[in-house]
This record gives structure tokens, sequence and C-alpha cells, in this order.
């Protein structure tokens, strides 16, 4: 047994070690009988980064917002959507049960974007928008977005210097998950029912070659227990394997978030020194079986969320907000407490 600790010690650091520093967030999927998926995520950053909650209606003409040469489209799809600091979408549902994730990973590079070029562009803060508004499977996203038919731009979040490298997960209804992500410039897709966990940094190739590393490791023996995006991995993989299977919401949606809170980040953690170790500021469970939308700030004491039943999504309808950045409290099935409301505008250029 101390043979088989030292050796895990020696790969966890190997692993880790050199890792980039990143502001840290976890995805998860959750297939379950009959047809039972779940999307859970921690969003973790180095500052507060206050969200409200939006219903998006169908029929919304949106722009991609980098002067001329910018990409539109009017929206297919209704959407529930979490903001950040109401520029950016950086986590959604739609109508459909297609789910997008935004996580930070430093080693993002996207292609250079001419704005007077032939290929139009999209800024960052409305890729995942943009998925939720025209796509109800990961299939469908996937054969669109890889034939790069618009450049993906990025810029400085406003107020800091930190400049937006994120990759996108989605996943939809069928528990089908795709991940995209831009290295050297090149989009790379990793496509797959199998890819239920990942994290913000390394490149996903690397979480895979970590993954198969501690496959071989008896969970019940050992985890690793930082916050570090290659422990959290394999605790979040680790622990959907153990919690139940089952097709019941209420227990299935506890499950996922127990496993979302396991691999949080305690409040107050993290030094100038270690932004890697950024605490969490909210949590969503995302039932894409019978499309609820939970979401957690961990300010307040109460989970929110919304059931798609009870939304009018229709192209008529008005784009709702419900105010959750002010330290607003609520509980339970908040669709009424949504208020009529002018929609924000993506940062762009």
């Amino acid at each position: 047994m101390k043979k088989l600790y030292s050796t895990i010690a020696a790969a966890v650091f190997a692993a880790t070690v050199t890792m980039p520093t990143a502001d840290a967030c976890t995805r998860l999927v959750y297939l379950g009988p009959d047809n039972t998926v779940l999307t859970g995520r921690s969003m973790d950053f180095s500052i507060d980064i206050p969200a409200n909650l939006w219903i998006f209606p169908r029929g919304m003409e949106r722009s991609g917002q980098v002067g001329p040469n910018s990409i539109t489209w009017q929206s297919k799809y209704g959407s529930v959507a979490a903001s950040s600091w109401d520029i950016s979408t950086p986590d959604g549902m739609n109508e459909k049960g297609l789910v997008a994730n935004m996580l930070w990973l430093v080693a993002s590079e996207y292609p250079e974007f001419d704005a007077r070029g032939d290929t139009p562009g999209l800024t960052i803060s409305a890729w995942g928008q943009y998925a939720l508004d025209n796509f109800a499977t990961v299939a469908e996203a996937v054969a669109f977005f890889q034939d790069e038919p618009f450049a993906i731009v990025s810029d400085f979040i406003p107020g800091t210097d930190k400049f937006t490298t994120v990759h996108l997960s989605l996943s939809d209804a069928s528990g089908d998950s795709a991940i995209f992500e831009y290295i050297g410039g090149k989009l790379v897709v990793h496509h797959s029912r199998d890819y239920q966990v990942m994290t913000n940094d390394p490149p996903f190739e690397q979480q895979l070659a970590i993954k198969s590393y501690w496959d071989t490791v008896p969970g019940k023996a050992f985890l690793p227990g930082t916050g570090k995006a290659a422990d959290r991995f394999v605790r979040a993989s680790y622990y959907l394997d153990m919690i139940p299977q089952t097709s019941n919401p209420q227990i299935a949606a506890a499950s996922v978030f127990s496993v979302v809170r396991n691999v949080s980040v305690p409040y107050g953690i993290g030094t100038p020194e270690e932004p890697h170790l950024s605490n969490t500021r909210w949590r969503v469970v995302a039932d894409q079986s019978n499309l609820v939308y939970y979401f957690e700030n961990v300010l307040t004491p109460n989970v929110v969320w919304v059931d798609f039943a009870n939304v009018d999504f229709s192209a008529n309808a008005p784009v709702k907000k419900l105010a959750l950045d002010q330290g607003e409290i609520y509980a339970g099935e908040a669709s009424a407490y949504f208020a009529a409301s002018a929609p924000f505008e993506f940062k762009g250029l």
C-alpha cells in the first residue's frame, strides 16, 4: 500500500506541477436510466463574477458584435441562460435540452481576425449563446462548427488584465457531448458520449491522458483532494460513476449537485500566487430530460430553478430577467419572478 501511494503521488505531481495557472471550473454529464441526462457545472473565478438568469425567446435578432464584419442570426430556439456581468452567456440550456458551458482554458489561442477580411467574426462572449440559439443536438453543432464558418474573436474582460481564453462544451438530451477548443489557432473538436467530465486546464486531450492513468487506481483507496484541475477531474469522474443510477428527477438533480459541490473550491480560497485555486462563485445543474434549469449562488442559501413548462419561448414573448447579482434571494421554482427586460449586449470589440 505504501508503494501504491508513492506511485500515485509521483504521478499526480508530474501531471500538475507544470500546469499553467487558470481560473477553475468543472463540468460533468450524468447518464442515468430511462434516458435521464443532466449536466452540472461549477463556475470558479478569481474575482467576483456576478450572474443573473435570463429567458430568451425564439426569433431574437443577434449580431457577432465585432464590427461591420460580424455574423448575424435569428435565434431558432428559446433558452434560459446564466449571464456573467450581463455581457456574456457562459452557461445555459435551450428548449431542446442542449446545454452550453464555457470554461477557462489558458492554452486557448484563437485565429487572427481581420475586420476587413472574408471571414466574419463572433465575439467569444456570445459563443455559447450562438449554440443555444441555433442547435438542438450536439451532432448538429459539431457538423456546423467544424467547418469554421466564422472566427471566434476574444478580448480582455472589461476592467481587468484577463484576456478571455475559454473552451466550449456542449451536451444534449440524448447524452451526447462535445468539447470545442482552439489550440495553436486551430479548432480541435472532441466528440463522444463518453466525454462526461471536463475541467479547465490542461487541454482536453491531456485531461483524457490523466484519466487513463487514474482509471487504474481504486478510488476507494485514494483520490486526489486539491482544487487543481487535474484533481477535480479525477474526483468528478469517480463520483459520477458512484452516485445513484436513477430516473427520479429529484434524486438525480441532488446527486449531480452533490458531485459539483464535491469538486467546488471553498469560498475565500485563492491567492495571487495561485489563481488556479479560484473559489466557486455559482453552480448549475441542467436537467435535460425534464427541461429544468437549477442555479445556486454560493453567497445565498437557496437553490432556484426554472421549469421550462412554465416559460413562454414563443417569438412574440418578451425577454425576461431574474436579477440575482445584488444579493437577491429566491427559492424554488422562480419563473414567475422573472421580469420583462431589455436583453443585455454581448461584449465585443
